[in-house]
């Protein structure tokens, strides 16, 4: 395993489990930790977002590039991760079954665009 693909692998682990903890610790009310939770999902997202820059200057390449097209990807994964995240809420928070599995469905329909947008069609 190459030195960066290790470095991305513990900072991607560390970076999700604490986001997901801290989601846990926000979001479920039998636990009484919003305030923490939210903190620690803070610091998850601070290493997901560290880890970017952190694995690019590892490869060589300028630490951030914005252009049209990393504007575009990045807006169309953020509308596939809201539209996912509401549709499940819609359905196990919510209680309104089918506008949130179809709600769900438009948000994975988007996120499964984003692999042609990236790779591109051959």
């Amino acid at each position: 395993m190459k030195k960066k693909d290790f470095v991305t692998l513990i900072l991607s682990t560390i970076g999700g489990i604490l986001f997901a903890l801290g989601m846990c610790m926000a979001l479920l009310p039998e636990w009484g930790a919003m305030r923490q939770g939210i903190v620690i999902g803070v610091v998850g997202a601070v290493v997901l977002l560290a880890m970017v820059p952190v694995r690019r200057r590892m490869d060589g390449k300028p630490a951030i590039v914005f252009s049209g097209k990393a504007i575009g990807t990045t807006l169309l994964g953020i509308a596939g991760a809201i539209a996912l995240g509401v549709g499940m809420c819609m359905t196990m928070i919510w209680n309104m079954m089918l506008p949130g599995i179809a709600v769900g469905i438009v948000g994975i329909v988007l996120l499964l665009c984003l692999i042609p947008v990236i790779k591109g069609l051959q």
